[in-house]
Order: structure tokens, then sequence, then C-alpha cells
């Protein structure tokens, strides 16, 4: 058990006045209460720090031994404390963001730029992976903040929405090279959900060609090796230009920023989720 600060005040209070009772008049607390964090504190050294008598008290060698570091451990539970606070109330610091890289691709070079050139203390760490996999980070703390696809409700996260997409099935504009191709990432749940209601409309799929990069499918698409399923977001980005597939199914995505509730409060989470609302709204 480490011992509180507040324990270590108290214990220095008790060797400048060198009596219990004078002590506790000056903390403004009781003497038992001052006698029991006395006791908390030898608990914690593992040994008797006090001499008692009816003159006073004096200290032990372990109380001697304390005393000498107990100056130092309190300014720096100070400088702890202070920096600790000061990311409540400054925007600077260590943050980790996470999102898909296709999201990355899409968004980041509106956000990222302006957002370091404003806050010159603030250190960003960027963490890609599936939608799912960042929530996950988000609620064991791995990841600070991040920008999900269709995120699950829970009692830890915030949850704000930014946009919505179109996720369904793409084409090249030119001829296509090959026929009853499917390209895809079938880790994702759109493409897992598509995926079973294709043949119901009609589109004759023979073989599957799977990828874990939208930018890669979007490619392969565009130069007709295949139906692509993707959001409309990377299909409007790919070097040459894609059709929707009319009678395709429509998967409707929902981008939303995530972070912890108790981040609500931090400057720089406030700084972050400013930052990205503003491109996503188009400000």
């Amino acid at each position: 058990m480490i011992p509180s600060s507040t324990d270590l005040k108290y214990f220095m209070e008790i060797s400048q006045t060198q009596n219990v009772s004078r002590a506790a008049e000056r903390l403004g607390i009781s003497q038992p209460s001052l006698s029991l964090a006395i006791r908390r504190m030898e608990q914690a050294v593992g040994a008797p720090l006090l001499i008692r008598s009816k003159r006073g008290v004096t200290m032990t060698q372990a109380g001697k031994q304390l005393l000498a570091q107990a100056k130092r451990f309190l300014q720096t539970w100070e400088e702890v404390r202070g920096a600790a606070l000061s990311s409540m109330e400054e925007v600077q610091g260590a943050y980790t963001l996470g999102c898909h890289a296709s999201i990355g691709l899409h968004a980041l070079h509106g956000i990222i730029p302006a957002l370091m050139a404003a806050h010159p203390r603030l250190n960003l760490t960027l963490r890609h992976d599936l939608s799912r996999k960042i929530t996950e980070d988000v609620i064991s703390m791995r990841a600070d903040i991040g920008i999900v696809v269709n995120p699950v409700q829970h009692p830890d996260l915030v949850i704000l929405p930014l946009c919505k997409d179109k996720f369904t099935l793409w084409r090249s504009a030119r001829k296509m090279r090959t026929e009853g191709v499917l390209i895809c990432d079938p880790d994702l749940m759109q493409s897992q959900s598509l995926m079973k209601k294709l043949g119901r409309e009609g589109i004759k799929i023979n073989r599957i060609l799977t990828s874990g990069n939208l930018e890669v499918i979007a490619d392969l698409t565009a130069h007709g090796a295949g139906y692509g399923l993707l959001p409309a977001q990377v299909a409007m980005r790919a070097r040459c230009k894609l059709v929707r597939v009319p009678e395709a199914p429509v998967f409707y995505d929902d981008h939303c920023l995530i972070f912890r509730v108790e981040n609500r409060s931090v400057k720089s989470i406030q700084a972050i989720h400013k930052a990205i609302k503003r491109f996503f709204s188009g400000g």
C-alpha cells in the first residue's frame, strides 16, 4: 500500500510540532483521525515511525528516513497532479486517434494539419483497424478517440453522429474484363450482409476475390477486374470512374465519433472533436 499525499502531509506536520494534539489542531482535524493516519503510514512502511511520550513525539530511524524523502515525494506528486489537471484544462499531451484506413484517407488530411498547427503541444498517434476493433480500443483505453462506422451502443462511450454513407456494389464505367467476380473485404459486416442479398437480386457471382484494403478493391474494380463492394466515399476516390450497380442492395452506414464518457471535459478531446466535426459538416 502506498501512503496518500494527505497522510504524508499529516506526518510532516507532526514532525514539525513534535506533538500529536498540536498537529491535529493546526491541521483542523481530530486527534483520533490524525492517529489513524499515522497508523496507516506505519502499515505502509512496515515499521514504527514515531515514539510517543508525555513530552511529545520523536522520530524513529524509519521515521527520520521517511521524513527526508517526504518533501521530494510531495513535490513530485504536485508536479504529476499538475500535469494531470492541465490535460483537463489545456490542449496538450499525447492522444491516440483510431479509424479505418479508408476513413483516414477520406478525412484526416482535412483534420490533422489545422489541428496540429493550432495546438503545438498536442501530440497524436494514429491507429488504423476495423471500426469494431477501434471501438474496442476506445472502450479498453488503448485509444482515446475514434472515427468509426456503425458503433454498438456502450455505457462507457459517448457516440456522436458525423455523416452517413452508402455501402453497395460498384463496377467500372468502362467495359468489364471479367464477369461474375466479386471483390470485397469479407471481414466487414457490410460485405457479409450484402453478399447474402446479391443472389436474390439476380446478380450472378461465380468467384470471390478478397482484400482487406478498400482502396485496392476500388482500383481493381475500376480496371474491370470484377464487381466491388465499397462505400460511396471510397468509390468516389477511385482513379478511374466507378458506377453503382442500380439493382444492387444498399447497406447504409453511420459514421460516428466516439470517446469515453469521462473524457467529455478533457480540453484536448474537445479540440479533436471540434476539428473532426468541422470537417464532416463541411465547415
